[in-house]
């Protein structure tokens, strides 16, 4: 179906637009004397609707021949047929409907016209019609670009939703298995925090497994994950790992993507504190102002880190799970700081989904 149709607005707009230009021939017919103003309204108004939906059956001919194929020969060659048979079916409807002056009793019919008023009028025609050609496949070139804008936000999403998936089964390895090797060891030092790291790490399997598949999560939950991500390193680290939140109460209700600071501290610690001999503190903040979230995650690593393959992928695919998301609203931003290395990220606060 045509768009047009679709849009009672915009179809009403453009019959309105018919319907002047049809007022605008009849004047200019009256004024040039080959017909009465009411005569040459009678004429002209019809006319104008008729050929104005003929000009919408060109969207039809566009689109079954678009160019930018390899056949632009062939695309040029129908849009020139169907003008020419337009034109000369609305030329002899022209005419039929002139004729029916005669059953009122008018001799030349509605309008007097003279064959070069007739020569004119094809012309005209011609040129409406080729006019509606341009505007079809300008129409149709917009269509392509929007149907291609929304594929490729289709398929953002569908790759972003195959990266939470790839997040749900996958757990580094070297995690894993330096926590499974912690716990082995404290069950015989201390059976208590072996207790404990066990009780972490299954918390931490459950919640990621819950979590990333849902599209939004509250900064709450996302807080509660990276204190049993950090809790099970710091039975690893020990004094070195010191963490510090500062998440006020308004900002745990905010909705962010899941795992969106969880692999931000999983950087800190792999890029930023474990190289350091002292460890560090790794601090997390959030704040609502002006209705954004601001994220920070920062470590104190005494310079920015050098480029690794893992962080610079990783902040880059964060950047891209929030721009398949937010589009332009999101902002991911990093570098080194006169205290050290901090990723931030400002989304727009939202806490309904």
């Amino acid at each position: 179906m045509h768009p047009l149709l679709t849009h009672w607005r915009a179809l009403a707009a453009y019959l309105l637009a018919a319907g002047l230009a049809g007022v605008a021939l009849a004047a200019l017919l009256a004024a040039e004397g080959l017909a009465p103003p009411g005569w040459a309204l009678a004429w002209a108004l019809p006319l104008a609707g008729v050929l104005a939906f003929a000009a919408l059956s060109l969207y039809y001919v566009c689109r079954s021949q678009p160019f930018g194929t390899s056949h632009w020969q062939r695309a040029l060659a129908t849009r020139l047929a169907a003008v020419g048979l337009l034109a000369g079916a609305a030329l002899s409807i022209a005419a039929a409907w002139n004729m029916a002056g005669l059953a009122l009793g008018r001799g030349a019919g509605l309008v007097a016209m003279t064959p070069t008023a007739w020569a004119l009028g094809l012309l005209a025609a011609l040129g409406l019609f080729a006019l509606a050609v341009l505007a079809h496949d300008v129409l149709i070139a917009v269509e392509a670009a929007q149907a291609a804008a929304a594929r490729e936000v289709q398929a953002r999403l569908l790759a972003r939703d195959m990266e939470l998936q790839l997040l749900r089964l996958q757990i580094d390895p070297h995690f894993l298995f330096n926590s499974l090797n912690a716990i082995s060891a404290l069950t015989q030092l201390d059976p208590p925090a072996a207790r404990a790291m066990t009780i972490d790490l299954a918390q931490f399997f459950r919640q990621t497994l819950a979590l990333a598949g849902r599209e939004r999560i509250r900064l709450e939950d996302e807080l509660s994950l990276v204190r049993h991500y950090l809790a099970i390193e710091k039975q690893r680290l020990g004094d070195k790992l010191g963490l510090a939140v500062d998440a006020p109460a308004d900002s745990l209700p905010a909705l962010l993507p899941p795992l969106t600071l969880q692999p931000l501290a999983e950087n800190a610690l792999k890029h930023g504190l474990r190289p350091r001999d002292g460890g560090g503190l790794l601090q997390i903040q959030a704040l609502v102002r002006d209705g954004w979230l601001h994220l920070a995650v920062r470590n104190p690593v005494p310079e920015a880190p050098p480029r690794q393959t893992g962080l610079g992928h990783g902040l880059r695919n964060l950047r891209e799970r929030l721009a398949a998301q937010y589009g332009s609203r999101a902002r991911v931003h990093w570098g080194a700081t006169p205290e050290g290395f901090a990723v931030e990220i400002a989304l727009p606060f939202e806490t309904t989904p």
